[in-house]
Formats: C-alpha cells, structure tokens, sequence
C-alpha cells in the first residue's frame, strides 16, 4: 500500500505543478496590463519643481516597472519572434520567466507582489492564519453535524419530514444570502447586536490579555464559521441520510433485527460505515469547497484572510499573489482527492488501488 501511497502523492504533486504553470504562463501575458494598474498616475507625481510628470516619463516609468516584473525576458523555453515564419521558433535556454519561477518555486519563494512589493509566502502565510482555523473548525463542525443528524434522520423519528424539507431549503440559499442574513440580524445594532461585524485587525491588535484575546478571536470567526457551516451541512446530511436509509433496507440489516438489535444499534454497528461510502468524496472535497466559500464570508464580514486577499489580487492584477493562492487552493483539492482515496480504503479494505 505504501507503495501506491507514494505514487499518487507524486501525481498529485505533477499534476499540482501542471495547474501553476499554466496559471503562471496564462497570467504572464498580461503584463502591460500588471505594470500600468502598478504605475502610480501621472497627474499624482510632481517633480521636484511641482510640474505634474509627462506622457513620456510616465512611460518610462511603465517601462522600468516592466524590467522590474520580468517583461523583458522570454515567456519560456521556446517563443516565436512576431515577425518571423510561423513555422520558425526561437530556443531561449533557461533565460526566460517561467525557468526563473520555477527555480526561485523550488527553493519555496513564490515572488514578490506586484501591488505591495511584500514576499508573496509572508502575504499567504498572514491570511492562511485566519481562514485555515475558520474553515477547519466549520469542517469538523460540518461533518460532525452532519454524522449527528444523518444518524438521527435515518432512525425515522416524527420530525424527520419537516428537517429534510428544512434542508434541502437551506441547500438551495447561496452562501452571500446566508452570510448576509446573518450579519444583519445578530450582528446589526437594531436587531441583535450579540458579535461584531468588523474590526478584526483592530481587535487583535489591542494589547489585552491571552483570554481576552482568544475571545474576541471567537467572537468575530462566531458568524463566518456558521454561514459556512449551514451552507455546507444540507449537502453532507441529506447524502449520508440517504445512503444510511438505503443500507437500512438491505438483508443483512434485516438479521440484525431479527437479532434483536434496536434500530439506533443497527445504524451505528452496521449500517454507518457502509454508509459512508458514497459520502466520503463529498467529505474529502469539503475543504477545498470551504476555502472558495471563505472568498465571499471575508468579503462579507471584512476579514484578512485568503478569500479577501485574493480578491485584492484579482483586482489589482497582481499575478504572483494570484499564482501563489492558486497553487494553495490546487494543492487543497488534489491532496483531498488523494484523502478520499484513502478514507475508501479505511472504511472498505475490499478496495484495491489500481496505479
């Protein structure tokens, strides 16, 4: 099994590669673009005389900021001059952009950003320190929801009917709807004012005590946990509560029965791992899905972490800060394939690999 282990890691790490290349290859065609949106304006700069700055020397200064980002070396390995034969291609050796990133990838720098001039890892690793803990906890608390009230349901108490229908509502509330119900009804001073709705740099950057701290950390992650986990829950109840339904019906069910074996007993003995089965790849894909959530809930409740950064990034065209994140949330993603492919193997060991 190690084995198989190790060569999925290696796909997953290839195909991780494969994703920021063309991340990194697509982006870095538009440049110009990057460089004009990083000149500051020209009717913003006065000369050392309080003459505004020319046409010229505002091009000049779009110039060097695109010898700055890298513009004036090749793509990659092998271009096409514009004027030659389609057909002619010219080798550029290891001189280009891509080989650049790549090399500077491999020793873990993921460049500078275009808009702040700060290292992208330093950027990255200051807004995973809120959205890795808020969307961890609304993972955990998602899936153990879920589990609690699958369990329930499939039981066949008197309230089942109107739950699932409460469900299946709340699964079709986009996330945006959600967060915002919430931040108005328990976060607005005319209807319940129980946590804030801002103010996150601010609260932590108070010189107060360990609790007190860890309090206000809670009580501004208290609404974004919960919008995502009541966005997230519907899905992962709904799935488990139809596999354990359907595992009630079968035979061996049915002996457990007839063994005398309550129906809460025949669920949690028998009936749930077998259950899980069809919902693990949901589970797995559960966080990669809660980090694009956290994109709107940070947007929303005006939180520093990824989902604002990236953002800021998108609309600043600030190209390594975007390669940077979509290497992370990539990463995520095939790492939770690779997590579903052992989560299978754990709750069913007739399941074999095949490389």
């Amino acid at each position: 099994m190690s084995w198989l282990v190790l060569w999925r890691l290696a796909r997953t790490g290839l195909a991780v590669w494969a994703l920021a290349s063309g991340v990194f290859l697509l982006s870095h065609h538009d440049l110009g673009v990057a460089a004009r949106l990083a000149a500051p304006d020209a009717a913003d700069l006065p000369l050392s005389g309080g003459a505004p700055t020319t046409a010229a020397q505002q091009q000049a200064t779009i110039l060097a900021i695109r010898q700055r980002l890298g513009a004036g070396l090749p793509l990659f390995y092998v271009s096409r001059p514009p004027a030659a034969h389609p057909r002619q291609w010219h080798w550029n050796g290891r001189r280009n952009q891509y080989h650049r990133w790549a090399t500077a990838l491999l020793h873990g720098n993921l460049g500078t950003s275009f808009r702040t001039g700060r290292a992208v890892t330093a950027q990255l690793g200051q807004a995973l320190a809120l959205t890795l803990p808020l969307t961890g906890t609304a993972a955990v608390l998602a899936v153990l929801a879920a589990i609690f009230l699958a369990r329930r349901l499939a039981a066949g108490p008197w309230w089942q009917r109107p739950v699932r229908a409460a469900l299946a509502a709340l699964h079709a509330l986009p996330l945006f709807l959600v967060a915002l119900v919430l931040l108005l009804l328990l976060a607005n001073p005319e209807a319940l004012d129980w946590f804030p709705a801002y103010g996150f740099d601010q609260a932590l950057e108070a010189d107060s005590g360990f609790w007190t701290r860890v309090t206000t950390y809670a009580l501004h992650l208290a609404l974004p946990v919960t919008a995502l986990v009541i966005t997230a829950l519907p899905e992962l109840t709904l799935q488990l509560d139809a596999a354990l339904r359907h595992e009630l019906r079968t035979d061996y069910a049915t002996t457990a029965r007839a063994k005398g074996l309550a129906e809460k007993a025949v669920i949690r003995h028998h009936a749930f791992r077998n259950a899980l089965l069809p919902t693990l790849t949901q589970v797995a894909e559960l966080l990669p899905a809660l980090v694009a959530g956290a994109v709107v809930v940070e947007v929303v409740f005006a939180l520093p972490g990824m989902g604002s950064l990236l953002a800021t990034a998108a609309a600043a065209r600030d190209y390594p800060v975007l390669v940077g994140g979509v290497l992370l949330t990539g990463t995520a993603r095939l790492l939770a394939l690779l997590l579903a492919d052992l989560l299978y193997f754990w709750a069913d060991p007739r399941i074999r690999w095949h490389a």
